[in-house]
Parts: C-alpha cells; structure tokens; sequence
C-alpha cells in the first residue's frame, strides 16, 4: 500500500498504482477489497490443439501436439499486436470457455498432448492461473510452455519460471527506443528475463524477433541483437526470425520480404548462433535444423510441417554423435500443421 493510499501491483514494471475497484493497464489484474486480484482466473478466449513447432519451439519435443490457449489483455501496448483482438479485449467480451487447472491437465492428457502452451496473450498477466495449472500438469507428466514478451519484475519472474518447462520469448526488437515508442514498454526487463533462464533455471526457452520493415530490421541491429545472446547466452539458443504482416495500429507498413528473414538468419549464423530460423514464411532453409558438429540436416521443416527426422532419442546426430540442444525422446508420426480446435468441460 502507498502513501497516498494507492496499492501497487508488483507483477510487471508497469507497477501500475491503483484505487479501490481500478484496474490495472493489463485491465484483467484489479484493486478489489484491498486485494490484487485476477479477474480471468480459470477463464479462456477458446482452446486448441496445435503442433509445438507453431509456438514456435523447435527443440522442444519436435512433432508434438501441444494444448494451447489465451485468456484476455496484456501488459504491453505493441501497435503491431497480431493477436489484438485477443490480447486488447476486455476479459467480459472474449472469455467464454471457463476449465479449471486440473480439467486442462486432464483434457491435454486426453487428447495426447505432450504439453500445454500459455499463449495468444502473455501468460504474465495470469501468471496465478498459468502456475496452477503447471503444477496440475506436472501430476500427469504434461509439460508446460509459456509464451511470453518476458516483461516481468523478477521475484515473480523466479516464482513464475520455477514452474515452467519450456519458454519461447520475444525479443520484439534490440533498442529501447524500439520497446518506448512501439510498446509502451523497456527493453531491460527482456534482457534480465532470457539472463534468468539461462543462468538460474532448467526452463528450455528459444527466443522469437519479428522483423518490421524499417523499424527493426536494420543489419546493425539484427547483428547487435546476436552478439548479446552469444555473449550472455551462447550459442545453443535457438533464434526464430519471423515475418510481419500490417496488423492492429500498423496497416500501413509492408509484409516483411522474405530477404529480409534470410539475411537476419545469415548474420545469426555469422555470428556463431548454431539454431537460426526463419519463420511465417516457406522456407526449408530456415526451417532446417542441422546438427552442430557435421552440419547434416537432421529436421527438415516447411512451416509447422516436419519432412524429415533423423536426430536419436537422446537427441543426438546418428551420424558423428554430436547432441542437439533442446528436449528430445523418440520420434513417431509427427501431429502435423493441424489445429483442432476443443472444448473443455468447466
């Protein structure tokens, strides 16, 4: 409680200050009774069955189904939201599926699902939600990702984190100008987030940049961006590079040209990034992925779609032995670029 008798909710570095009964800028966390509590708890904008490869995870149990849904609102004010009618709803406009943790444990389970995915909007601003339903999850062996912009303080970041078993963040771009004017937001709080992963958890994560023409898709900083996650993270990150469609506030700005994605992807590798992707686009190419030590390609993708598998249950080349970063076991019919949509029982 403040001074001025304003409470603070202490979840994202929005520290969004608030009256009895206001809401905070995520509009789905409120002042109630002296109280922050969520108003989205076990409440969802819809769930679907989705292959990993679209979180995008690719060395997370590749060709796995993986349970996936949102709820409403974020913390972040991207104009370039390509869920926004999702992530910029009221919760009472979009949320008509309403389960229980241990109903979505159950339902993922079910249906074959190796995991269940926090998505479509950030998993931050129902992070009590999100973790309940990981530790259901984690009673039946059904893992847990979160896909996040990791904008998050870091004492609920370590609690929230502690939970999950796999990430993928976005790393919207690699300036803070970038981060103030595009998303009402800092870029320093990302940072700290993937240097958390990395050095203080067991989370797998890869990382996600959308590329917008003209606004973060300059040479210099696609190669400054790489140069700070091989030094502080190294080079078995994997790195997603996706093309922008005009979406929500940005109508006006052009699709992303695919030479845009393979020349970001030719600076990642240049820099010593052994997983490089380009994603959102037919490229199989830069849905590859070849084996660090002899360079054979050992999952060839188009999109979601897996052509090709040859990577050993341990995650290893069959080849020279050299093994792959990321979670793997063995390889059967791979779920597909499906997406089932599905209904749960409250």
């Amino acid at each position: 409680m403040l001074e001025d008798g304003r409470m603070q909710c202490d979840l994202c570095p929005r520290d969004c200050r608030l009256h009895e009964g206001q809401r905070g800028a995520c509009f789905v966390r409120m002042r109630s009774h002296d109280r922050m509590v969520l108003t989205t708890y076990g409440r969802s904008s819809g769930f679907c069955i989705d292959p990993v490869e679209k979180k995008p995870l690719n060395h997370f149990y590749p060709g796995t189904s993986i349970l996936s849904f949102g709820t409403a609102g974020c913390n972040l004010a991207c104009k370039f939201c390509q869920n926004w009618d999702i992530s910029k709803s009221r919760d009472m406009d979009r949320l008509a599926d309403e389960a229980a943790p241990e109903a979505i444990a159950q339902a993922a389970l079910a249906h074959g699902c190796r995991s269940v995915a926090f998505t479509y909007n950030d998993p931050v601003i129902f992070a009590e939600y999100a973790m309940d339903i990981a530790d259901a999850c984690r009673d039946h062996g059904v893992k847990t990702v979160a896909v996040t912009a990791g904008y998050m303080h870091d004492a609920p970041r370590r609690e929230f984190y502690a939970k999950m078993d796999a990430a993928n963040v976005d790393l919207k771009a690699f300036t803070d100008e970038f981060y103030h004017k595009l998303c009402a937001a800092r870029l320093k709080p990302v940072l700290d987030t993937l240097v958390h992963l990395k050095h203080e958890t067991g989370v797998w994560f890869e990382i996600t940049t959308l590329l917008i023409p003209g606004k973060n898709d300059s040479s210099p900083e696609i190669e400054a961006e790489c140069k700070w996650i091989m030094k502080e993270l190294g080079p078995e990150v994997p790195l997603h590079f996706t093309a922008f469609h005009p979406d929500y506030k940005m109508g006006d700005i052009p699709p992303t040209p695919p030479a845009t994605l393979t020349r970001a992807r030719a600076i990642a590798l240049a820099e010593g990034l052994h997983y490089v992707y380009t994603g959102n686009v037919h490229d199989a190419e830069g849905g590859t992925t070849c084996c660090p030590g002899c360079k054979t390609p050992l999952i060839v993708r188009d999109w979601y779609e897996i052509k090709r598998y040859r990577v050993t249950p341990d995650g290893r080349c069959p080849d020279c032995g050299a093994a792959l970063a990321g979670r793997f076991e063995a390889f059967s019919r791979p779920f597909g670029p499906r997406r089932v949509p599905l209904r749960i029982a409250a």
